[in-house]
Parts: C-alpha cells; sequence; structure tokens
C-alpha cells in the first residue's frame, strides 16, 4: 500500500489520493467516493491529521473545514503554552490543520484571535487557582500547559459532538454542550435518536381513524380525539397542560382533519426551547439546563430510548446497578410489560438527573398508536423555570393517580420484577441537594 496511490472517480473529476488517506475510508474505494460526496465514514486517522494531509494533497472539505480559499490561510486553532519576556508576551500556537510538529511560538502583536486569548486565560486562571497561585508565571508548568491543550482538544471534541447533535434532532429546539468542570469528553456508545427505537417482536399499532375537527379546541365533534377516553382537552389555547397528572393526554394524530396548528398537537411538535447539556459539578455527572425561560406546565421533552420487555429490562437492570445509574423506564400505563431504555439510544432526556424537588412532571401521551401498554413519556414544568437553571424531574415519581398509575422509572420498582424473582436495587446515594431529598435515589 505504501508504494501506491489510489484514484477516486468524482461526479467532476478524478483524484488521486494518498495511501494514508485510503487508509483512513477503511480501505474501502467506495467509502473514498461517498465521503467526497459529501457522506462520513469512521474515521481511523486523527481530526488535525486528516485535516493536514488533505492541505497537502490539495483536497478541500467542508466537514474538515479545508477549501480552496483556507488552503493558504492559517488560522488559529487553539493556544497551547504562553510565557512572557521584558518586552513583549508569546504563545504557542496549534495552527488549524496542520500537525501539532508545527506548532510555533508568536508574539501576542501579531495575533487577532482575541476569543481564543481569552478562553486561554480563562482556563489558565482556574488552573492557578487550583494551584494555589496568584499571578500568571513568566513561563507555564509543563503540567499547566498539558492541561491546557487538552482542555483546549476537549472544547473542540464537544463543538463537534454539539454539532452532531444539532444535525440529527428533528426538533426546532437547539442543543448546546458545556463542559467547565473536568476532561470528560462526549459519552461513548450513545447514540441520539428522536422516536422510540422498537425491540425485537414489538408492533406499533398505528391509529386508524382520526378526528373530523376544524377547531378542535372550540367545537370538538363528538369529543374530539380526547373523547374517547371522556378526558377533556389536555391543552388550553396557549398548548399549556390543563389535566392533571395521572390522566392520559390524547393528541390529535396523523388521521385527523384538522391543521398541524391544532391546539391539540404539542408533544408531536417536539421539543421547543433552547437546551445545554452540561457537566455538573457535585458528581452528579452531565445535566440538562435550559437557556429560554418556561412557563408552568410547559411540554419540554419525552422520553425516548429503545423499547423493551420487561424480561429484558430485568436482565439489563443487574448490569445498571452494578454501574450505580439506570435508564430504564417502566411503561406501566394499564399493564407493567414494557420498558425503555435509553441508556444507548435516547435523545437529550437521557442526560436528565433525577431532584427529590423536580420541576419536571411525567404524562402518558397517545398520538398516532393506540396500543395502551406503550404511551410516549412526556415531560412537563411543574412551574415557572428561569434560563440557566437545571432541568430535573423525580426518579421515583409518586402521584395521587386520578385512574391509573404515573409511568415511573424502573428503581421505583423495588419489589416488581419476574414471578419468583424481585429486583434487588443497590442503594444509590441521591446528591440532588433539595431540602426535601431523600437521601437515596432507590
Amino acid at each position: 500500500i505504501e508504494d501506491k496511490k489510489f484514484v477516486v472517480k468524482g461526479s467532476t473529476q478524478t483524484r488521486i489520493l494518498p495511501p494514508m488517506l485510503y487508509l483512513h475510508f477503511g480501505g474501502c474505494v467506495e467509502n473514498m467516493a461517498e465521503y467526497l460526496k459529501g457522506c462520513s465514514v469512521s474515521c481511523k486517522m486523527s481530526w488535525e491529521d486528516l485535516q493536514s494531509l488533505c492541505r497537502g494533497e490539495k483536497l478541500y472539505c467542508e466537514q474538515l473545514g479545508v477549501n480552496r480559499g483556507s488552503t493558504n490561510i492559517y488560522d488559529v486553532e487553539f493556544l497551547c503554552d504562553y510565557k512572557k519576556t521584558k518586552q513583549e508576551e508569546f504563545y504557542l500556537l496549534k495552527w488549524k490543520g496542520f500537525p501539532e510538529s508545527d506548532n510555533s511560538w508568536e508574539p501576542k502583536r501579531n495575533l487577532k484571535c482575541h476569543k481564543l486569548i481569552k478562553q486561554f486565560h480563562l482556563d489558565l486562571d482556574q488552573q492557578l487557582r487550583r494551584h494555589k497561585r496568584r499571578s500568571t508565571p513568566k513561563k507555564l508548568d509543563k503540567e499547566i500547559s498539558s492541561f491546557l491543550v487538552q482542555k483546549a482538544k476537549l472544547r473542540q471534541s464537544l463543538k463537534r459532538w454539539e454539532a452532531h447533535l444539532n444535525q440529527t434532532r428533528n426538533h426546532p429546539g437547539r442543543i448546546f454542550v458545556a463542559n467547565e468542570v473536568d476532561l470528560e469528553g462526549p459519552p461513548k456508545n450513545f447514540t441520539y435518536i428522536n422516536n422510540y427505537k422498537v425491540g425485537q417482536g414489538i408492533v406499533l399499532d398505528e391509529m386508524a381513524v382520526g378526528c373530523e375537527c376544524k377547531n378542535c379546541l372550540e367545537e370538538p365533534i363528538n369529543g374530539c380525539c380526547p373523547g374517547a377516553s371522556l378526558h377533556r382537552m389536555a391543552y388550553n389555547d396557549k398548548g399549556l397542560v390543563r389535566i392533571r397528572p395521572g390522566q392520559p393526554i390524547y393528541e390529535c394524530n396523523s388521521q385527523c382533519s384538522c391543521s398541524s396548528e391544532c391546539p391539540n398537537r404539542v408533544v408531536q411538535k417536539g421539543i421547543q426551547v433552547d437546551l445545554c447539556i452540561f457537566k455538573t459539578e457535585n458528581g452528579r455527572g452531565w445535566g440538562v439546563r435550559t437557556l429560554q425561560h418556561i412557563k408552568k406546565n410547559t411540554f419540554i421533552m419525552e422520553y425516548v430510548g429503545e423499547i423493551i420487555t420487561n424480561e429484558e429490562a430485568e436482565r439489563r437492570g443487574h448490569v445498571y446497578d452494578c454501574q450505580g445509574s439506570t435508564y430504564l423506564f417502566d411503561l406501566d400505563y394499564v399493564e407493567d410489560v414494557y420498558t425503555v431504555d435509553a441508556a444507548h439510544q435516547g435523545n437529550i432526556s437521557h442526560f436528565v438527573n433525577h431532584s427529590c424537588n423536580p420541576n419536571l412532571q411525567v404524562f402518558n401521551v397517545f398520538i398516532n398508536n393506540i396500543d395502551e401498554r406503550l404511551p410516549r413519556i412526556a415531560l412537563f414544568s411543574t412551574r415557572a423555570i428561569r434560563s440557566g437553571e437545571e432541568l430535573t424531574f423525580d426518579y421515583k415519581m409518586q402521584i395521587d393517580p386520578v385512574d391509573t398509575e404515573s409511568t415511573k422509572m424502573d428503581s421505583s420498582f423495588n419489589l416488581a420484577g419476574l414471578p419468583g424473582s424481585p429486583k434487588k436495587r443497590i442503594r444509590v446515594e441521591c446528591r440532588c441537594g433539595s431540602d426535601s431529598c431523600r437521601k437515596y435515589l432507590f
């Protein structure tokens, strides 16, 4: 392979690629052709090395930020080190699209990357405080400069993950990612999905009929979609939920005559507010906070994951217990048969933490599926939530049901399970910090 070059015929031209780029694409010419047309494949080279290789071979890639205009323009990717003489300050620069072996020291007066300089000193000040040092030294210790490089690379990886999440989501609300606590990057073995992924042997029964209303809120025909269960409309004219927790919500479906602007279509429109996945400071891992003010009784998000049987949930639950966490959510609206597992496939609800005094409440929702054993799990605000506040729900939520139990996390079923084999949960300490904290999640 080292002595060969591989030719890829594109729609407009033929490109000759070097061996290392061939290896990046897993030795598959078809993969290379697809990638050059805009598709992505798993990388076998680092992001920086691939940028450098593309620049050297005059290959332009929008995803890598390498184009005709940037091949001869040298952008600063991040700052690696700092030193100061009597005359001026210097920074060690990592050049975008070039390997770290090409890093170079440059005087501050030549730099125009003011945001990068500001971020560098914020990270530096944080490290100096941890080392109980008050002033910036003339030359940084190797330990501190190494941390700053890791922090810069982490910020880049989180930005790439953030971009991937926003490309994958199908809802209006944007997703942001931040970690100012440690060096943990994006979670491994997690795939963002927008809707339930149905497990083997499980079938969703599609709704065959819909309402004939023109104005479902003011002039419902035969009680509209909620009429089947003798419940009134779940939402007011502003889309805020107005029924008690425990009552099911029946939204208009794909077979209904009403428009997409019908006030009885809320959960199906997806997440509307901008949210941020952030690393918590008190050891609770990742969390989610809102970036906008939220009114009381507002729909926030669905709990999405893989639908599995309770038997499979029993098996997985023992594994998750040993890890000190669970993403199993029992669907127990009418019958405790199925469970939602969001451990490896889910949406932003995967990162929402528990609180004994939460600001989110669970509701069972039915839209296009008529199987009452498989409700969609919607989270609504229990009060007004200010911008920047963390979103939480109670993993062991207990409410006064109207005509059924509320859906709740698998962890609350400490006596449930297979016949003759009850689930034995490992007690997990609660760190929610609320005044009403029960001390343990399970």
